[in-house]
């Protein structure tokens, strides 16, 4: 059976790449596209319902699974509606704040709900490859991460390279405390147990991101770059066709996807 999918923020820089790659998916169905008033005359080329009401999409497509990345109080309105009637849901928001990442975990226990910063599988096998880089190097390597995106990406740092930095504090037993996301001034020298984020906005860059290991003679620089927002959008239906047949009781992640390949 064809699985439907309802896409919210159609005419986002995320939302269109993921109704064309919907729409050329044998597996997927796109049956509704979800925008603001003032943004529906821009959806152009799709035979689908075209609304501003996420609840008038799931009623008309009950069970169908909704793809979002918005914006973080966005979000936070459409999960509650996905809960409310149960439909299956994955996020790429990001930006999200504690209380509303809280919020999520709480809706997950009873729908299906799964949430990544970043939807790209080779971003998040390096996620799990971070920890054993971190353990074998030992104590006298500093650990710094650095991120570029678009000049339109309006949080920062990244929620891929905030991902990072939890993972790598998380590997070296720092709290989050310990993650410095500002050097300014005269700031005396670089504390052993400290890791660096710093962030820059440019261009049209779709996302990269550097990890920097400075040991004593050597440095090991791994660099993740997206080419195209069609990983992240592959990601996103790869994740959607996996959360379908998922029960509620966690908020599922891109590391759960990948534990079952």
């Amino acid at each position: 059976m064809t699985q439907q999918i309802i896409v919210t923020g159609a005419v986002g820089r995320m939302g269109s790449t993921i109704c064309n790659l919907v729409k050329q998916d044998p597996d997927l169905k796109l049956v509704a596209a979800i925008e603001t008033p003032g943004s529906l005359n821009k959806i152009k080329g799709l035979d689908v319902l075209i609304t501003d009401s996420l609840r008038q999409a799931i009623s008309e497509y009950p069970g169908a699974t909704i793809i979002d990345f918005t914006y973080p109080d966005v979000t936070i309105g459409n999960v509650d509606i996905a809960t409310e009637k149960n439909n299956p849901m994955v996020i790429g928001t990001t930006g999200l704040s504690n209380e509303q990442m809280d919020h999520l975990k709480e809706c997950a226990k009873n729908n299906p709900i799964f949430w990544a910063p970043n939807m790209s599988v080779g971003i998040n096998v390096l996620l799990k490859l971070l920890p054993k880089f971190v353990d074998a190097l030992g104590e006298l390597y500093d650990v710094e991460i650095s991120e570029i995106h678009h000049r339109f990406k309006k949080d920062a740092p990244s929620g891929t390279a905030l991902k990072i930095a939890e993972v790598l504090a998380g590997s070296k037993k720092l709290g989050l405390d310990n993650i410095k996301y500002c050097r300014h001034g005269n700031i005396g020298e670089r504390p052993r147990q400290e890791i660096g984020v710093q962030t820059l906005r440019g261009g049209d860059v779709v996302g990269d991101h550097t990890v920097y290991f400075f040991g004593p003679g050597e440095r090991i620089e791994i660099t993740h770059r997206a080419h195209s927002r069609e990983t992240f959008a592959q990601g996103a239906i790869r994740a959607a066709k996996w959360i379908c047949n998922k029960k509620p009781g966690k908020l599922y992640t891109m590391s759960d996807l990948l534990e079952d390949v």
